[in-house]
């Protein structure tokens, strides 16, 4: 009979699985912040932004507004669960930033510039929340354990 033992994670690579975390709560954050903003604007139909003519994926500016709105809503509260470092939401984390993606891409014609950052900065939570294992992360809600220096 052979026994599995599993040795536990260094401080080292804990600190980074926890920074890198917390860099992805904080961007998600971040990109939630942005969508609502940009729904805001599109809500009260901005003259910031420009329709374009025979576009594929046309909606109204006001339904792209509620769409980034309800989406950035969500994007925040994930970003929120992701500080507690809980499964549910690096998964829902993954899935909203990935929805985020879809629906800058989609709303791309508006606001070229602006939907080009949003998908890159959630390319990169994407990145982030997938890369991390779980055994590797400190509660960032909480205080860490004292290290020795």
């Amino acid at each position: 009979m052979t026994a599995t033992h599993s040795q536990p994670a260094s401080p080292a690579k804990q600190a980074w699985a926890s920074g890198l975390t917390a860099f992805a709560a904080v961007m998600l954050s971040l990109v939630g912040l942005l969508d609502v903003l940009r729904g805001i604007m599109a809500i009260a139909e901005d003259d910031i932004f420009v329709t374009t003519r025979n576009y594929v994926f046309e909606f109204d500016l006001t339904s792209w507004g509620w769409i980034h709105l309800v989406l950035g809503a969500l994007a925040i509260v994930i970003g929120f669960g992701l500080l507690r470092t809980a499964m549910w939401a690096r998964v829902a984390g993954v899935a909203i930033a990935g929805l985020v993606i879809i629906a800058n891409f989609l709303s791309l014609p508006y606001y070229p510039v602006w939907s080009v950052a949003m998908i890159a900065i959630s390319a990169f939570v994407i990145w982030a929340l997938c890369v991390v294992q779980q055994d590797n992360l400190f509660d960032l809600s909480e205080e860490r354990p004292p290290r020795d220096v």
